[in-house]
């Protein structure tokens, strides 16, 4: 029987490389370009068709709390080991830990460093300003780890985070399930599990209808980000800009490339695997658009699916890299804008503060602004007063667009960095089928066109998907 799967597995008619105009990284750039063009030459209109992003990232979010659940319970329950199911839990969550703490010190560093809110002179509209209160009630909420496990972390009733899409409050339903699945018989588990696994089927098949909007998503969200961000910002803003989008360069080449390296990849080899992925995050400013496609490509390289269904869910609402780089960033431009300075030992209570603020923020357009709002109420005191805090928001939510696109780009990578590295960390990576996928990305494209229905021509002869060939590996051992 090994022998059998082995041979089915590995054994497929040769592919025809697909013709570019079929392929949908092809229809995301096509998007991308129409709306930087909208954008300059008619910004009026453009300004219009930010509902274009907008209704395709609520499509997305519509599966996005059952992709999780779904993925989560299967990869943990096809364990059948939760003593296993935890030790990958808790290495994720501690490569977590210093990955975030790693991304605060780099925001605070650059702010200090280069201090781009010094010597600012702009003063906000009043149009910022009623666009800041806002943005500061909606991040009016209780701090504290108490809070946090009772509002963020545990769910106040079943179906409620699917419906409010809390990706971390699902995520914890989702372990529950998975630990409720893995103690029963395993014949009664097995069934289950197969159940499950054939509503995420479904799920996909979903998903392959709402990616066709993809293009128009990134049509529409970069029309207005031209537009409305035009060229009447202050240098200051500029600055500011520049110095996160760098620092988030330096995160990705610089950090994330030496953690690579000790796993045995290369960081820019990765960033071409996902290069469809980053586009559409480019496009749509949200990372949360790309969670299934991740999920399948992931598996499809080669790490476990056990692994790729913890960390990639788990990593939206606890690894977040882009998102911290932006809150200390944010923060220390705030303070420097109005003419003062935060002690060294303030600032580093802030980034302590930080570390618990920036989780459960999903990758979610307007998340990163939401969560300073609410971490600089937190703070308080002296440094953050009310107004101050209002006058910062105002100043900010004018870039805030174009920041929230490196956010959610820095996120990913760093999400799908963490995932390589726990599945090697936890031998759970296949790394031969990894090295072979880096060098040519196209071994992946059966499985994306299988679960994402990137092509609707050339599909793949032979190969049943990463779900039937982790099946054969597990035969075949």
């Amino acid at each position: 029987m090994a022998q059998v799967a082995s041979e089915t597995t590995t054994t497929t008619a040769p592919r025809r490389r697909r013709r570019f105009f079929t392929q949908l990284w092809f229809w995301v750039i096509v998007g991308i370009v129409g709306g930087i063009l909208l954008g300059l030459l008619a910004p009026g209109v453009a300004k219009e068709t930010k509902w274009l992003a907008d209704a395709f990232v609520q499509m997305i979010k519509v599966i996005v709390g059952p992709v999780i659940f779904c993925t989560v319970v299967v990869g943990i329950a096809s364990i059948g080991n939760l003593a296993r199911a935890g030790r990958l839990a808790t290495r994720a969550l501690g490569y977590f830990l210093v990955a975030t703490a790693v991304a605060l010190t780099l925001g605070l560093t650059a702010a200090n460093v280069f201090a781009p809110g010094a010597g600012f002179q702009g003063t906000p509209s009043q149009a910022q300003l009623d666009a800041a209160q806002k943005q500061i009630g909606s991040g009016e909420t209780d701090s504290g780890i108490v809070a946090f496990i009772t509002n963020d972390l545990l769910p106040k009733s079943f179906l409620g985070p699917f419906v409010d899409n809390k990706v971390l409050q699902v995520l914890v339903l989702a372990i529950l399930t998975a630990c409720a699945v893995s103690m029963l018989a395993a014949p009664m588990r097995t069934r289950i599990v197969g159940a499950i696994d054939s509503i995420a089927k479904v799920i996909f098949g979903i998903i392959k209808l709402i990616m066709w909007a993809a293009p128009l998503g990134a049509f529409g969200g970069m029309a207005y980000t031209v537009a409305a961000f035009g060229a009447s910002s202050l240098g200051n803003l500029g600055a500011l800009m520049l110095v996160f989008w760098g620092t988030c360069a330096v995160f990705v080449v610089v950090v994330l490339g030496a953690v690579s390296a000790w796993a045995g990849f290369n960081i820019f080899k990765v960033i071409r695997l996902i290069k469809d992925e980053l586009l559409i995050i480019l496009g749509t400013s949200s990372s949360e658009s790309v969670l299934p496609r991740l999920l399948t490509k992931l598996e499809s390289a080669g790490a476990s699916r056990q692994t790729v269904g913890l960390v990639i869910p788990t990593g939206y609402s606890f690894n977040l890299d882009g998102t911290c780089i932006y809150l200390t960033l944010g923060a220390l431009f705030i303070i420097q804008a109005g003419g003062e300075t935060l002690p060294v030992g303030a600032q580093i209570g802030l980034a302590l503060l930080m570390v618990l603020t920036s989780k459960g923020a999903a990758g979610i357009t307007g998340a990163g602004l939401i969560t300073l709002s609410a971490s600089l109420q937190a703070f308080g005191g002296e440094f953050f007063t009310p107004e101050a805090i209002a006058v910062g928001i105002a100043v900010i939510i004018g870039i805030d667009r174009v920041m929230s696109e490196g956010r959610a780009l820095t996120n990913c990578i760093g999400n799908v960095v963490a995932t390589l590295v726990i599945a090697r960390w936890n031998d759970e990576l296949d790394r031969e089928r990894l090295a072979a996928v880096l060098d040519d990305p196209s071994l992946v494209e059966s499985d994306m066109d299988a679960e994402h229905g990137e092509s609707a021509e050339e599909q793949p002869v032979a190969d049943d998907g990463p779900a039937d060939r982790e099946l054969a590996a597990t035969t075949n051992r």
